[in-house]
Protein backbone atom coordinates (compact mmCIF):
# COMPACT_ATOMS: atom_id res chain seq x y z
CA UNK A 1 0.00 0.00 0.00
CA UNK A 2 1.20 3.50 -0.83
CA UNK A 3 1.13 5.85 2.15
CA UNK A 4 0.24 9.36 1.04
CA UNK A 5 1.79 12.29 2.91
CA UNK A 6 -0.42 15.31 3.58
CA UNK A 7 0.36 18.79 4.87
CA UNK A 8 -2.06 20.67 7.11
CA UNK A 9 -3.76 22.70 4.35
CA UNK A 10 -7.54 22.61 4.01
CA UNK A 11 -7.21 20.92 0.62
CA UNK A 12 -5.06 18.15 2.12
CA UNK A 13 -7.41 17.65 5.06
CA UNK A 14 -10.36 17.26 2.69
CA UNK A 15 -8.44 14.59 0.74
CA UNK A 16 -7.52 12.80 3.95
CA UNK A 17 -11.13 13.00 5.12
CA UNK A 18 -12.23 11.33 1.90
CA UNK A 19 -9.86 8.44 2.59
CA UNK A 20 -11.52 8.03 5.99
CA UNK A 21 -14.95 7.99 4.34
CA UNK A 22 -13.61 5.33 1.99
CA UNK A 23 -12.91 3.24 5.15
CA UNK A 24 -9.15 3.74 5.00
CA UNK A 25 -6.80 4.53 7.89
CA UNK A 26 -5.10 7.93 8.26
CA UNK A 27 -2.61 9.13 10.91
CA UNK A 28 -3.19 12.64 12.25
CA UNK A 29 -1.74 14.93 14.93
CA UNK A 30 -3.32 15.60 18.30
CA UNK A 31 -2.02 17.58 21.28
CA UNK A 32 -0.91 14.31 22.96
CA UNK A 33 0.57 11.99 20.31
CA UNK A 34 -0.22 11.16 16.68
CA UNK A 35 -3.38 9.10 16.33
CA UNK A 36 -4.24 6.39 13.80
CA UNK A 37 -7.78 7.17 12.73
CA UNK A 38 -10.55 5.16 11.09
CA UNK A 39 -14.35 5.35 10.98
CA UNK A 40 -15.35 4.19 14.46
CA UNK A 41 -18.74 2.93 13.28
CA UNK A 42 -17.37 0.63 10.55
CA UNK A 43 -15.97 -2.78 11.53
CA UNK A 44 -13.94 -3.18 8.32
CA UNK A 45 -12.28 0.21 8.73
CA UNK A 46 -11.46 -0.38 12.40
CA UNK A 47 -10.00 -3.79 11.61
CA UNK A 48 -7.38 -2.02 9.46
CA UNK A 49 -6.13 -0.19 12.57
CA UNK A 50 -5.49 -3.46 14.37
CA UNK A 51 -3.81 -4.95 11.30
CA UNK A 52 -1.55 -1.94 10.71
CA UNK A 53 -0.42 -1.73 14.34
CA UNK A 54 -0.33 -5.44 15.10
CA UNK A 55 -2.59 -4.57 18.05
CA UNK A 56 -4.33 -7.25 20.16
CA UNK A 57 -8.07 -7.36 19.47
CA UNK A 58 -9.03 -7.20 23.15
CA UNK A 59 -7.37 -3.80 23.58
CA UNK A 60 -10.13 -1.15 23.24
CA UNK A 61 -9.77 2.03 21.20
CA UNK A 62 -10.60 5.65 22.00
CA UNK A 63 -13.23 7.39 19.88
CA UNK A 64 -12.32 10.95 18.86
CA UNK A 65 -15.13 13.42 18.17
CA UNK A 66 -15.19 17.07 17.09
CA UNK A 67 -17.18 18.59 19.96
CA UNK A 68 -19.01 17.64 23.15
CA UNK A 69 -22.46 17.70 21.55
CA UNK A 70 -21.50 14.56 19.57
CA UNK A 71 -20.82 12.43 22.65
CA UNK A 72 -24.51 11.72 23.25
CA UNK A 73 -24.75 9.80 19.98
CA UNK A 74 -22.50 7.01 21.28
CA UNK A 75 -23.47 6.62 24.95
CA UNK A 76 -26.59 5.64 26.90
CA UNK A 77 -26.39 8.52 29.38
CA UNK A 78 -24.16 11.28 30.68
CA UNK A 79 -24.34 11.75 34.44
CA UNK A 80 -24.01 15.11 36.15
CA UNK A 81 -20.52 14.17 37.29
CA UNK A 82 -19.54 13.06 33.78
CA UNK A 83 -20.86 16.29 32.30
CA UNK A 84 -18.77 18.30 34.76
CA UNK A 85 -15.65 16.44 33.64
CA UNK A 86 -16.53 16.97 29.98
CA UNK A 87 -17.13 20.68 30.50
CA UNK A 88 -13.85 21.20 32.38
CA UNK A 89 -11.41 19.02 30.46
CA UNK A 90 -12.69 18.71 26.89
CA UNK A 91 -11.24 19.45 24.44
CA UNK A 92 -7.95 18.36 25.92
CA UNK A 93 -5.76 15.40 26.89
CA UNK A 94 -8.68 13.73 28.67
CA UNK A 95 -10.68 10.61 27.78
CA UNK A 96 -13.96 9.71 29.46
CA UNK A 97 -15.43 6.20 29.65
CA UNK A 98 -19.22 5.95 29.58
CA UNK A 99 -21.79 3.23 28.88
CA UNK A 100 -21.95 2.51 25.15
CA UNK A 101 -25.23 2.52 23.25
CA UNK A 102 -23.77 0.19 20.61
CA UNK A 103 -23.37 2.82 17.90
CA UNK A 104 -19.63 2.23 17.45
CA UNK A 105 -18.10 -0.94 16.07
CA UNK A 106 -17.72 -3.82 18.55
CA UNK A 107 -13.99 -3.96 17.81
CA UNK A 108 -13.69 -0.39 19.14
CA UNK A 109 -15.03 -1.37 22.56
CA UNK A 110 -13.39 -4.83 22.53
CA UNK A 111 -16.83 -6.29 23.25
CA UNK A 112 -17.33 -4.25 26.43
CA UNK A 113 -20.48 -2.32 27.30
CA UNK A 114 -18.46 0.88 27.67
CA UNK A 115 -16.88 3.29 25.21
CA UNK A 116 -13.93 5.68 25.62
CA UNK A 117 -14.37 9.12 24.05
CA UNK A 118 -12.23 12.24 23.80
CA UNK A 119 -12.08 15.57 21.97
CA UNK A 120 -8.53 16.42 20.87
CA UNK A 121 -7.32 19.93 21.59
CA UNK A 122 -5.55 20.27 18.26
CA UNK A 123 -6.74 22.46 15.42
CA UNK A 124 -5.63 20.04 12.68
CA UNK A 125 -6.95 16.94 14.38
CA UNK A 126 -10.36 18.46 15.03
CA UNK A 127 -10.53 19.92 11.52
CA UNK A 128 -9.96 16.45 10.07
CA UNK A 129 -12.76 14.99 12.19
CA UNK A 130 -15.06 17.81 11.11
CA UNK A 131 -14.26 17.38 7.40
CA UNK A 132 -14.74 13.61 7.63
CA UNK A 133 -17.98 14.06 9.63
CA UNK A 134 -17.18 10.77 11.38
CA UNK A 135 -16.23 9.66 14.86
CA UNK A 136 -12.66 8.40 14.58
CA UNK A 137 -11.36 5.41 16.49
CA UNK A 138 -7.73 6.34 17.01
CA UNK A 139 -5.01 4.69 19.06
CA UNK A 140 -1.44 6.01 18.88
CA UNK A 141 -0.02 5.76 15.36
CA UNK A 142 2.84 3.34 16.05
CA UNK A 143 3.53 -0.36 15.91
CA UNK A 144 1.99 -2.03 18.95
CA UNK A 145 4.33 -2.00 21.94
CA UNK A 146 6.69 0.67 20.59
CA UNK A 147 7.06 4.27 21.82
CA UNK A 148 4.16 6.44 20.72
CA UNK A 149 4.86 8.92 17.88
CA UNK A 150 5.18 12.64 18.55
CA UNK A 151 6.14 13.58 14.97
CA UNK A 152 4.96 12.54 11.52
CA UNK A 153 8.45 11.12 10.93
CA UNK A 154 7.90 8.65 13.77
CA UNK A 155 4.62 7.54 12.19
CA UNK A 156 6.27 7.04 8.81
CA UNK A 157 9.10 4.99 10.34
CA UNK A 158 6.59 2.56 11.87
CA UNK A 159 3.67 2.49 9.47
CA UNK A 160 4.61 3.52 5.92
CA UNK A 161 3.17 0.99 3.51
CA UNK A 162 0.65 -0.11 6.14
CA UNK A 163 -1.77 2.85 6.11
CA UNK A 164 -3.34 5.12 3.49
CA UNK A 165 -2.10 8.50 4.72
CA UNK A 166 -0.21 10.62 7.24
CA UNK A 167 -1.00 14.26 8.02
CA UNK A 168 2.08 16.19 9.12
CA UNK A 169 1.10 18.71 11.76
CA UNK A 170 4.52 19.14 13.35
CA UNK A 171 5.54 17.97 16.81
CA UNK A 172 2.83 17.31 19.38
CA UNK A 173 2.61 19.32 22.59
CA UNK A 174 1.76 17.22 25.67
CA UNK A 175 3.77 14.26 24.39
CA UNK A 176 1.95 11.61 26.46
CA UNK A 177 -1.42 10.01 25.82
CA UNK A 178 -4.58 11.36 27.44
CA UNK A 179 -5.72 10.67 30.97
CA UNK A 180 -8.45 8.01 30.87
CA UNK A 181 -11.23 8.26 33.46
CA UNK A 182 -14.02 5.75 34.03
CA UNK A 183 -17.13 7.83 34.75
CA UNK A 184 -19.65 4.97 34.73
CA UNK A 185 -19.91 4.92 38.55
CA UNK A 186 -20.51 7.48 41.26
CA UNK A 187 -16.80 8.17 41.74
CA UNK A 188 -14.45 8.76 38.77
CA UNK A 189 -11.63 6.22 38.43
CA UNK A 190 -8.37 7.04 36.67
CA UNK A 191 -7.47 4.04 34.51
CA UNK A 192 -4.48 5.69 32.80
CA UNK A 193 -2.66 8.81 34.01
CA UNK A 194 -1.90 11.42 31.38
CA UNK A 195 -1.91 15.11 30.60
CA UNK A 196 -4.73 15.92 33.05
CA UNK A 197 -3.54 15.15 36.58
CA UNK A 198 -5.33 13.51 39.50
CA UNK A 199 -5.10 16.78 41.39
CA UNK A 200 -6.85 18.68 38.59
CA UNK A 201 -9.67 16.11 38.44
CA UNK A 202 -10.13 16.22 42.21
CA UNK A 203 -10.74 19.96 42.05
CA UNK A 204 -13.72 19.27 39.78
CA UNK A 205 -15.09 15.94 40.97
CA UNK A 206 -13.95 15.72 44.59
CA UNK A 207 -12.96 12.15 45.42
CA UNK A 208 -11.09 10.33 42.66
CA UNK A 209 -9.89 6.73 42.68
CA UNK A 210 -6.97 5.09 40.90
CA UNK A 211 -7.18 1.67 39.30
CA UNK A 212 -5.32 -0.88 41.39
CA UNK A 213 -4.02 -2.98 38.50
CA UNK A 214 -1.71 -2.34 35.57
CA UNK A 215 -3.00 -5.43 33.81
CA UNK A 216 -6.59 -6.68 33.55
CA UNK A 217 -8.14 -9.55 31.64
CA UNK A 218 -10.70 -7.22 30.04
CA UNK A 219 -9.17 -3.75 30.08
CA UNK A 220 -11.58 -0.81 29.82
CA UNK A 221 -8.78 1.45 28.62
CA UNK A 222 -5.75 1.23 26.34
CA UNK A 223 -2.51 0.80 28.24
CA UNK A 224 -3.86 -1.46 31.00
CA UNK A 225 -2.94 -4.96 29.87
CA UNK A 226 -0.03 -5.14 27.44
CA UNK A 227 3.58 -3.96 27.41
CA UNK A 228 3.96 -0.59 25.75
CA UNK A 229 6.40 2.11 24.72
CA UNK A 230 9.45 -0.18 24.45
CA UNK A 231 12.50 1.12 22.54
CA UNK A 232 14.60 -1.34 20.55
CA UNK A 233 17.24 -1.66 23.30
CA UNK A 234 16.31 -2.82 26.82
CA UNK A 235 15.31 0.03 29.14
CA UNK A 236 16.35 0.02 32.80
CA UNK A 237 15.03 2.50 35.37
CA UNK A 238 17.55 3.94 37.82
CA UNK A 239 16.17 5.26 41.12
CA UNK A 240 19.00 6.93 42.99
CA UNK A 241 21.36 9.87 43.21
CA UNK A 242 24.03 10.89 40.69
CA UNK A 243 26.71 8.62 42.16
CA UNK A 244 24.43 5.57 42.19
CA UNK A 245 23.36 6.28 38.59
CA UNK A 246 27.00 6.58 37.47
CA UNK A 247 27.82 3.32 39.26
CA UNK A 248 25.12 1.53 37.23
CA UNK A 249 26.41 3.04 33.97
CA UNK A 250 29.95 1.91 34.73
CA UNK A 251 28.80 -1.57 35.73
CA UNK A 252 26.98 -2.10 32.42
CA UNK A 253 29.93 -0.71 30.47
CA UNK A 254 32.31 -3.11 32.22
CA UNK A 255 30.09 -5.94 31.01
CA UNK A 256 30.82 -4.80 27.44
CA UNK A 257 27.62 -2.79 26.85
CA UNK A 258 27.36 0.49 25.03
CA UNK A 259 25.16 2.52 27.39
CA UNK A 260 22.69 5.26 26.57
CA UNK A 261 21.00 7.41 29.20
CA UNK A 262 17.80 9.42 29.11
CA UNK A 263 17.58 11.93 31.92
CA UNK A 264 16.68 15.50 32.77
CA UNK A 265 18.99 18.44 33.08
CA UNK A 266 21.29 18.85 35.05
CA UNK A 267 21.65 15.11 35.76
CA UNK A 268 22.38 14.21 32.13
CA UNK A 269 25.29 16.70 32.15
CA UNK A 270 26.77 15.15 35.28
CA UNK A 271 26.83 11.55 34.05
CA UNK A 272 29.42 9.87 31.83
CA UNK A 273 27.86 7.49 29.33
CA UNK A 274 28.34 6.53 25.68
CA UNK A 275 25.24 8.36 24.37
CA UNK A 276 22.83 10.63 26.23
CA UNK A 277 19.49 12.34 25.64
CA UNK A 278 18.41 15.38 27.64
CA UNK A 279 14.64 15.26 27.97
CA UNK A 280 14.25 18.62 29.70
CA UNK A 281 14.38 20.32 33.07
CA UNK A 282 13.50 18.36 36.20
CA UNK A 283 11.97 21.62 37.46
CA UNK A 284 9.32 21.34 34.73
CA UNK A 285 8.15 17.76 34.29
CA UNK A 286 5.74 18.82 31.53
CA UNK A 287 8.87 19.41 29.44
CA UNK A 288 10.13 15.92 30.30
CA UNK A 289 6.74 14.46 29.34
CA UNK A 290 6.74 16.27 26.00
CA UNK A 291 10.17 14.87 25.11
CA UNK A 292 9.94 11.36 26.61
CA UNK A 293 8.80 9.36 23.57
CA UNK A 294 11.09 11.31 21.28
CA UNK A 295 13.95 10.39 23.60
CA UNK A 296 13.07 6.70 23.63
CA UNK A 297 12.93 6.66 19.83
CA UNK A 298 16.19 8.62 19.62
CA UNK A 299 18.12 5.56 20.75
CA UNK A 300 16.62 3.41 17.98
CA UNK A 301 18.93 5.22 15.56
CA UNK A 302 22.00 4.43 17.68
CA UNK A 303 23.92 1.25 18.45
CA UNK A 304 23.41 1.28 22.21
CA UNK A 305 23.01 -2.09 23.94
CA UNK A 306 21.05 -0.76 26.90
CA UNK A 307 19.29 2.45 27.97
CA UNK A 308 19.27 3.72 31.55
CA UNK A 309 16.49 6.14 32.49
CA UNK A 310 16.01 8.54 35.38
CA UNK A 311 12.92 8.14 37.57
CA UNK A 312 10.62 10.97 38.71
CA UNK A 313 8.26 11.80 41.60
CA UNK A 314 4.84 10.27 40.97
CA UNK A 315 2.97 13.52 41.47
CA UNK A 316 1.16 15.59 38.87
CA UNK A 317 2.39 14.80 35.35
CA UNK A 318 5.16 12.75 36.97
CA UNK A 319 2.61 9.97 37.55
CA UNK A 320 2.02 9.73 33.80
CA UNK A 321 5.76 9.79 33.03
CA UNK A 322 6.44 6.95 35.46
CA UNK A 323 3.44 4.99 34.18
CA UNK A 324 4.97 4.98 30.69
CA UNK A 325 8.54 4.33 31.83
CA UNK A 326 7.49 1.45 34.07
CA UNK A 327 5.66 -0.24 31.20
CA UNK A 328 8.61 0.28 28.86
CA UNK A 329 11.27 -0.97 31.27
CA UNK A 330 12.69 -4.47 31.62
CA UNK A 331 14.35 -3.80 35.00
CA UNK A 332 14.30 -1.25 37.81
CA UNK A 333 17.38 -0.61 39.97
CA UNK A 334 16.89 1.32 43.20
CA UNK A 335 19.54 2.73 45.52
CA UNK A 336 17.77 1.02 48.44
CA UNK A 337 16.93 -2.28 46.77
CA UNK A 338 16.95 -3.96 43.36
CA UNK A 339 13.55 -4.62 41.80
Amino acid sequence: MKTEKFDASKESLIKAAQLLNDQEVVAFPTETVYGLGANATNEAAVSKIFKAKGRPADNPLIVHVHNSSQIKYYVTEISTMAQMLIDHFMPGPFTIILKSNGAVAKTVTAGLDTVAIRIPDHEIGRALIEHANLPLAAPSANLSGKPSPTTAKHVYQDLHGRIAGIIDGGATGVGLESTVVDATGDIPVILRPGGVTKQQIEKVAGKVELTGSLKENKPKSPGMKYNHYEPDAPLVLIDGDQHYFQKQITSYQQEGNKVGIIASKPLVDQLRSDISYNCGSNDDLSEVAANLYYGLRYFNDTDVDIILAETYPQEGIGAAIMNRLTKAATHHHSQNTNI
